[in-house]
């Protein structure tokens, strides 16, 4: 099982430097990838919980942000060619890119870009959005009903471009004419595409079929989530006489924080503390998430009240002491 880092760019107060320190742990621990997460504004309304749906659209949580709108948070994006040159080994990627607040074209351009940067190792993770406040603030209010045709087209302008010295585009969002649009990635074909926020196993299997999906990006799963997941995608996938691409990624974004007494791990849907407890209970449940079938979880640091050195200390304690008796399971 690989491990990744979920950075925490996206909470109440957080500073480049907790940041940096962060990326510089993942790097010196040999983890596989770091990920910043992708938000363009927290309404004031959240702070009331009166957003049109609950976080996510997961129905388990109140409609409010579990960030202030007063926050002190950075821009994902932004983050990624300042992580190209902070490291030398860690992939790095961005879970997940909104693709309605970008133009396919300028997306798929500047992702090449970040590739060099980083010496090809860039992740490309993409998803819908979920909040039409977030869509508003990014002047893309009409997107929102056809989101998930924004992302299918986005995907097919991104391998165009990516993989055709010239390329040409006529869709419903992006028109263009015969065109270059400069270096192409350095991973070839491109850079490995990451999906999230899809609900729906068929479709899901179609877009792992019809594009090459490297890697699947939850939020919040439990083991039996995954090996529903799983097994549901690789089903869809046999009816269309295709498997999974090799190496291909279960993961899952959850947030992590070592406890010194155990943690009530009583399912409470996308609630539940999964990688929240004791050490005795990580590695228990990540053990089953091994043999469910998750590949890398995404270590997601609380959104507040724990201070960036009880994360870095709760990292090495994961690698040194609970990681071991994970793998030799």
């Amino acid at each position: 099982m690989k491990l990744a880092l979920y950075l925490p760019n996206f909470r109440d107060e957080v500073t480049v430097k907790e940041l940096e320190d962060l990326t510089a742990l993942a790097e010196d621990l040999d983890f596989d990838s770091v990920w910043t997460l992708d938000r363009i504004v927290v309404p004031e309304a959240s702070d009331r919980a009166e957003l049109q749906y609950p976080f996510g659209m997961m129905t388990e949580f109140p409609p409010g942000m579990p960030v202030i709108s007063r926050g002190k948070w950075f821009q994902g994006m932004t983050l990624i060619p300042w992580l190209a040159a902070k490291t030398q080994k860690v992939r790095i990627g961005m879970s997940i890119i909104d693709t309605p607040y970008r133009a396919p074209g300028v997306l798929a351009a500047e992702l090449a870009t970040q590739d060099h940067l980083s010496g090809g190792r860039l992740n490309v993770g993409v998803g819908s959005g979920w909040m039409p406040e977030e869509f508003a603030a990014a002047s893309v209010p009409h997107l929102f009903p056809r989101r998930h045709a924004h992302v299918r087209e986005t995907l097919e302008i991104m391998q165009g471009i990516w993989t055709n010295d010239l390329f040409e585009y006529h869709g419903e969002f992006a028109d263009f004419p015969l065109s270059g649009f400069g270096h192409k990635p350095l991973q070839k074909p491109g850079p490995p595409i990451y999906f999230s926020g899809l609900k729906d196993p068929k479709r899901s299997a179609k877009r792992i079929a019809k594009y090459g999906l490297q890697g699947w990006i939850g939020i919040q799963d439990s083991p039996e989530d995954i090996k529903r997941w799983k097994g549901e995608m690789e089903r869809e996938l046999g009816e269309l006489g295709r498997g999974f691409p090799d190496g291909f990624d279960m993961c899952s974004m959850i947030w992590f924080v070592i406890t010194d007494e155990p943690m009530d791990q009583t399912p409470a849907g996308k609630a539940s503390n999964l990688l929240a407890g004791n050490a005795q209970q990580i590695e228990d449940i990540l053990k089953r998430y091994k043999e469910a079938g998750m590949t890398m979880p995404l270590l997601w640091p609380p959104f507040r009240d724990v201070p960036t050195s009880k994360t870095i200390d709760d990292i090495k304690r994961l690698v040194e002491e609970i990681m071991p008796k994970v793998n030799a399971a």
